[in-house]
Order: structure tokens, then C-alpha cells, then sequence
């Protein structure tokens, strides 16, 4: 080594022992992929089913709704919609928070005011998809 160089900075050790974490940012991960695929799924099928073999969006009306979630079928079919695609965009968006705030309690408070939206979105919408009345007069 010659004398205008600095010797290398020593690498530290690898984490090698969890040492008592839980692995929440494995199972975030492998939940984003495996909800995207399944999503890929439920979305092209429901567009492909709505825009083309069910005769396009101008159908879509009170009655056309009522006579789809008039089948279990399609209550789950839209339910692991809603639940799959709330749950995958609102644990995105908490990367994006983690990623880009910057002050503790900004974190802290955008992650809370997610939660409760997520929340809020997938029970309002459960509660309509299975307590759906079609003879509202």
C-alpha cells in the first residue's frame, strides 16, 4: 500500500442471530408478491367478465349489482378484491411512509392516519357487500 492511501474501514459482522426480532418485513414482502399475482387474477377477470361477456359498463346499474351479489360467488369474488387490494396498496403506502418521513412523529401519525383509513375502507365495504339489500324502496 503506498503512502497517500487509507487502509480499507473494517466491515462489520453480518446479522447473523434474528436476537429476538420478528420477521414482520419478510412476511410484508412475500405478502405484496403473492397478493399482486392473485390480484392480476381478480382484477383481469373482473374486467374481462364485465367488459366483455356481461356486455360492457353502460349495464352496470342498482339491478345489475343486485343480481350479481345475489350469488355467494360473487360476494367473495369482490370481497378478496376489497380486502386483497386494500391491504396491498395501504402495506405500499407504509413503505412509502417508513421511506419518506423523515421526523419520528410525522411517521408515526401518517401510519396511524393509514391504518384507520385501510381499516375503515375494508369494513365499510365488507358491511355493504354482505348486508346489500335489493328490494330498498
Amino acid at each position: 500500500m503506498s503512502d497517500n492511501q487509507t487502509p480499507a474501514p473494517a466491515l462489520l459482522n453480518p446479522r447473523s442471530a434474528r436476537s429476538g426480532k420478528n420477521n414482520y418485513e419478510l412476511y410484508s414482502w412475500l405478502f405484496m408478491r403473492i397478493s399482486g399475482i392473485i390480484l392480476v387474477f381478480l382484477v383481469l377477470g373482473h374486467l374481462f367478465i364485465m367488459n366483455i361477456l356481461d356486455g360492457g359498463v353502460q349495464r352496470i346499474n342498482f339491478g345489475f349489482v343486485a343480481g350479481r351479489w345475489a350469488s355467494p360467488f360473487w360476494q367473495v369474488w369482490d370481497l378478496l378484491q376489497l380486502w386483497l387490494a386494500m391491504l396491498h396498496g395501504g402495506n405500499g403506502l407504509r413503505t412509502i411512509i417508513n421511506d419518506y418521513a423523515e421526523n419520528d412523529r410525522t411517521r408515526s401519525f401518517l401510519k396511524y392516519l393509514l391504518l384507520v383509513t385501510v381499516v375503515f375502507i375494508v369494513l365499510l365495504g365488507t358491511l355493504v357487500i354482505f348486508t346489500f339489500d335489493p328490494n330498498i324502496s
